[in-house]
């Protein structure tokens, strides 16, 4: 039992990144991590029995969303808060910018967020492999 359980330990140990990895990671002082899980709820990484900051990957990419939300959309922390918390819930809040411009350019909005998307992975991806 305690073989399956160090087994365990280790695979979970490995999809949790420490706030300096995450830093890294990310391209992000660890004390503007720390303040925006003071403006952003939905980001909460937990903590290890000694009181560090554990982020999964999900966290890795909800950091990479609110970064490229404030420093390459122009959001304001309110904005960006306001906008995530209407993507992860259903989307009929004040109405989306799909939901109002005609169905091409929800299409062009939607094909943006793809790509911006696949570039931050592609860019945490690329700072693994550097790293390994």
């Amino acid at each position: 039992m305690s073989s399956y359980s160090t087994a365990f330990q280790t695979e979970t140990e490995q999809e949790l990144y420490r706030i300096g990895e995450v830093s890294r990671l990310t391209d992000l002082k660890p004390f503007v991590l720390r303040y925006w899980e003071t403006e952003f709820p939905m980001l909460e990484p937990v903590k290890s029995s000694r009181g560090h900051r554990l982020y999964r990957q999900e966290d890795v990419e909800m950091v990479l969303r609110i970064k490229r939300l404030l420093y390459d959309e122009g959001f304001t922390i309110a904005g960006a808060r306001r906008h995530l918390r209407e993507q992860n819930g259903n989307g009929d809040g004040d109405g989306s910018l799909a939901n109002q411009s005609s169905a091409a350019n929800g299409e062009t909005l939607l094909s943006r967020k793809m790509l911006l998307d696949m570039r931050d992975s592609l860019r945490a991806f690329l700072t693994l492999l550097e790293r390994g």
